[in-house]
């Protein structure tokens, strides 16, 4: 701390931060559509700030504490606050359970992040990401407003999605961080293809496919999950029968 610290990817945690706060402030006055803006806007902050340390050789251990609280504002309270406010509220008890559920994990899988980061392989995320666990509650506002799909007063679909959610977050289920997507290296000229088509796919109905793919990236986590105990099950019992021949 004597020598200093490095501002540029400071900044841009607390423009995460700051839209994570912003967050729960519109989710207590009832505007929900841009507290769920927030939240996705803070979610692409904290994607750029981990990446501009790495590219300017600013990483320090300040940065990676300063990124883990501000994470747990953006993606930990202010998502519990917007799913709280906008749908669990009606469930009472139970609603704001749910809610103070969703923080815990999330503070939960930040520590546990922190204290494994050095010993876990970096192209995988044990536990969903609180960020995604965060962009699928925003996208679902999104998403809902978009197809203008009235909210039941008591939505069970929504309450079991949060406990999901933060059943993710701590389970040891892996997911892709996509960390070795290097972009700034030669990729095959079809990459430049798809990336395009992609993002015109998703600027027509943003709302849409975005919900879309964060529901795909959350689902693949335990799908891969069953698969691999599936085969692992599928070898197990065919060992024995080897050994008798």
């Amino acid at each position: 701390m004597k020598k200093g610290i490095y501002v540029l990817p400071s900044l841009l945690t607390s423009g995460s931060l700051f839209l994570g706060f912003y967050s729960v402030l519109q989710a207590f006055q009832g505007r929900f559509i841009h507290a769920a803006m927030a939240i996705m806007f803070a979610a692409v902050l904290d994607g750029l700030d981990g990446k501009v340390a790495r590219l300017t050789k600013t990483e320090s251990r300040f940065g990676v504490e300063y990124d883990s609280l501000a994470d747990l504002v953006s993606f930990g309270v202010a998502p519990a606050t917007l799913a709280y406010t906008w749908a669990l509220r009606p469930f009472g008890r139970f609603g704001w359970l749910a809610a103070f559920l969703l923080l815990a994990c999330a503070a939960l899988r930040l520590a546990r992040f922190n204290v494994q980061v050095d010993t876990t392989e970096s192209s995988r995320f044990v536990g969903l990401p609180t960020p995604a666990s965060a962009g699928m509650i925003a996208m679902l506002v999104l998403f809902f407003h978009r197809l203008d799909i009235v909210l039941v007063n008591r939505s069970i679909v929504i309450l079991l999605l949060v406990y999901f959610l933060a059943f993710l977050m701590v389970s040891s289920v892996r997911f892709n961080s996509f960390k070795k997507l290097d972009l700034i290296k030669r990729k095959p000229f079809s990459t430049l293809v798809l990336m395009v088509l992609t993002l015109v796919v998703i600027v027509a109905e943003p709302e849409i496919m975005l919900f879309a793919i964060f529901s795909l990236y959350i689902l693949s986590g335990p799908v891969i999950y069953l698969h691999h105990l599936i085969v692992k099950k599928e070898v197990e019992e065919e060992e024995p029968v080897e050994e008798l021949m």
